[in-house]
């Protein structure tokens, strides 16, 4: 019933979907109790063209500018039951690639883009600071400029890729006087000197996502790893915002539809007073209710990438599809994993982590009530 995708779509979603079942589902519950997911699966997935789909041919890339084959990426990784391990290549793909497509001079463009469709340099993105999470504008990472060099000074949290990463977008304070003109993008590289990986951050879901503390001591970047122009990062990462809520709202709609597909099966073969628990009616109204929320959320989702596509979407739009689908992902995994019983407490089903997974959906990408103070001044309120 969905009008969005067609036979290309499809066609990619085939061999996306058969690269996780053999790829990713076999070794994904070692890297979820390693706490992080190996290098290897982003050559693979460069391999086989699943990163930068955006990305020119020339570099590597599969040149193609439609987010439907990553809306289809994400959806596949929420309906196998793939949470840490895919949103680093979520990330990749949808957050941190449009910076280098948008901003890069044709200098960096040659240098980053063919190992990050590759999957040889892995990207982050580095915003949130210890004291500072949806304030962008009150960063104390400071850039004092040196000649040819940048030298940066200060410390970032909560960084998906972190330890992982080769690329990290830093956003600085290159003039700490001005809240929202002040700040500027560096590009930090694996192995600079006074730059430096924390801890692998041990969550409560998304085990095998690495999400760390970075530092950095008088770290000389080079100019020449400047994206945009001096003080343009709110203006850019502001600009890049909605698509990064947009995918956040793909994988909560997909994350929510999988608990549904997998409470289904269940429900249909559990026993309980002598048949299945499918049959009552209580059974019965909390899966009707869950289809319909996801349809409903999904048709308003889809409708949300072509606009995105069309260069329409509203950051109120994407605002909305943020809450309100990380929301439902939540309910959806905790209604659903009522019905498995002390089974559904259980990491081997599959539900117990779609349920640990959803509960900081409405927390990253700004969370739900700074969505909710975007779509009211939308309002003029």
């Amino acid at each position: 019933m969905r009008a969005l995708f067609d036979d290309t779509h499809d066609a990619f979603r085939d061999s996306f979907s058969s690269w996780v079942a053999k790829e990713i589902a076999p070794q994904y519950m070692d890297w979820e109790r390693a706490g992080i997911a190996p290098r290897e699966i982003y050559t693979s997935a460069g391999a086989n063209g699943f990163l930068g789909m955006q990305i020119p041919e020339e570099f590597g890339g599969g040149g193609v500018d439609d987010f439907r084959f990553n809306q289809v990426i994400a959806e596949e990784f929420a309906y196998a039951g793939i949470g840490g391990a895919g949103l680093g290549i979520t990330l990749h793909n949808d957050i941190t690639i449009p910076y280098y497509l948008e901003l890069c001079t044709d200098e960096q463009r040659q240098r980053w883009l063919p190992g990050i469709a590759s999957g040889e340099l892995i990207t982050a993105i580095a915003m949130t600071e210890p004291a500072t999470g949806s304030d962008l504008a009150s960063i104390g990472t400071t850039a004092v400029r040196d000649g040819d060099m940048y030298v940066v000074n200060g410390s970032k949290t909560f960084i998906t890729n972190g330890i992982n990463s080769d690329l990290v977008i830093v956003a600085a304070k290159t003039d700490p006087s001005a809240r929202h003109t002040g700040m500027t993008l560096l590009v930090a590289e694996r192995g600079m000197e006074g730059f430096e990986r924390g801890r692998n951050l041990e969550k409560i879901g998304n085990h095998s996502q690495d999400t760390a503390e970075l530092f950095f001591d008088d770290v000389r970047i080079p100019v020449a790893n400047r994206m945009g122009d001096e003080g343009g990062a709110f203006r850019y990462l502001s600009s890049n915002l909605a698509q990064e809520r947009l995918s956040i709202a793909i994988t909560g709609v997909a994350s929510a539809q999988a608990a549904l597909n997998w409470t289904v099966e269940y429900v249909r073969e559990r026993q309980a007073f002598g048949r299945p628990i499918g049959e009552f009616q209580n059974t019965k109204f909390v899966l009707a209710e869950v289809k319909t929320a996801v349809d409903v959320a999904q048709a308003y989702v889809d409708q949300c990438v072509m606009k995105l596509i069309a260069g329409t979407l509203t950051a109120a739009e994407a605002a909305q599809a943020k809450y309100w689908c990380t929301d439902l992902q939540k309910e959806a995994a905790d209604r659903c994993l009522q019905l498995f019983g002390g089974y559904g407490y259980t990491v081997e089903y599959p539900i117990a982590r779609n349920y640990a997974d959803s509960r900081v959906t409405s927390i990253y990408g700004g969370t739900n009530e700074i969505m909710k103070t975007i779509i009211s001044k939308s309002l003029g309120l």
